[in-house]
């Protein structure tokens, strides 16, 4: 399957939680969506509050038809109450490695 659309997040957590907003990055519907290819969650060594997530997506038809859903909508709002700031940069992973 080839990538062609995606991005990257980088949301600063309310300070403290942090970890739950990994937890349930963890547990985002993407993950188990056929289309979303790369779904990866990782956090500053610097900043304990800040997290990333970098997403690859079949087409970029497919995340929006995904993020419309209810599902996501849903998930979206409730990780809302835990990030203080996010900005979002468009990305389409090309390539790499990841051994969990």
């Amino acid at each position: 399957m080839n990538i062609t659309h995606g991005f990257h997040a980088t949301m600063t957590a309310h300070p403290g939680q942090a970890d739950e907003l990994i937890a349930a990055l963890l547990t985002a519907p993407s993950l188990p969506n056929d289309d979303c290819i790369v779904f990866l969650v990782g956090r500053s060594a610097s900043n304990p509050d800040i997290v990333h997530v970098t997403e690859g997506w079949v087409s970029e038809e497919a995340h929006t038809r995904f993020f419309n859903s209810e599902e996501a909508q849903t998930f979206t709002a409730g990780i809302q109450q835990l990030v203080a700031d996010a900005q979002y940069t468009d990305e389409i992973p090309v390539g790499g490695k990841s051994a969990f």
